[in-house]
């Protein structure tokens, strides 16, 4: 290794998260801010880049992740809407023998990633768990990727665990009043102008009740995960996602 800077571009650089992630990479030492990748720029802007960081729209980052994927630049994703279709898709972009790595986060909080962690730890001592995820009205996906992320995790450790489904007696409901369904465990999502990121997990047995929350207050919170990505991601060919593989925390 020379030394040299890694050239990061970050795309969506226009957006509240990209504005962020230009600040963060230009203060860092070890890393150059290569290119700005704007809403109607053409991906060629970051051609020579080494990591882009992909903070741009749900509709737009596959084909950017795609372009990444064919020319060769490692991908560090935050934007959200990825189904195991779109995940599916990245896969075969880098085929069986890949030399890119791709890095798809939920979420680039460290306490998010923790959250996560521990929920799904203590999901299978608990006889009922639902997720409440709250976020600024400006988002545009619902549930958001973190909570299906949190709640896709806790299903699975209570399936390992051999847990059954959290008991409820609802018979009639108004739409939506039960939130979401994501792998039998119930996602609510709030919208509410003031908030940033915030998530609760909450955990019932009989006569008590565990709670783990996480609050993202400004996206600064975010920037060392991403920086943290931004480091390690050519270390790891392929797909992964979540950044919880980036992170020793075990599982």
């Amino acid at each position: 290794m020379s030394g040299a800077p890694l050239r990061v571009a970050v795309v969506g650089a226009g957006g509240r998260m990209g504005t962020a992630a230009c600040a963060a990479v230009e203060a860092a030492p070890d890393l150059e801010l290569f290119a700005r990748v704007h809403r109607d720029d053409a991906m060629d802007v970051a051609a020579g880049a080494d990591v882009a960081v992909v903070l741009s729209v749900p509709d737009a980052a596959p084909a950017q992740v795609d372009w990444c994927v064919r020319s060769g630049v490692h991908a560090v994703v935050g934007t959200t809407g990825w189904t195991d279709e779109r995940l599916d898709a990245v896969r075969d972009a880098l085929g069986p023998d890949p030399r890119v790595g791709v890095l798809v986060a939920p979420n680039f909080a460290v306490g998010a990633v923790l959250a996560m962690r521990f929920a799904a730890q203590a999901a299978r001592f608990y006889e009922s768990v639902e997720v409440v995820e709250l976020h600024h009205p400006d988002k545009v996906d619902a549930p958001s990727g973190t909570a299906v992320r949190t709640a896709r995790g806790i299903a699975q450790a209570r399936r390992a665990a051999g847990v059954g489904p959290s008991p409820d007696a609802t018979t009639s409901e108004l739409d939506g009043a039960r939130g979401a369904d994501v792998d039998g465990v119930r996602v609510h999502s709030v919208r509410l102008r003031g908030l940033v990121a915030h998530e609760e997990i909450l955990l019932g047995a009989p006569g008590e009740q565990l709670t783990i929350r996480h609050d993202s207050y400004d996206r600064e919170s975010f920037m060392p995960g991403v920086l943290l990505a931004v480091r390690q991601v050519a270390q790891h060919p392929g797909l992964l996602v979540g950044l919880e593989h980036l992170m020793d925390v075990g599982g």
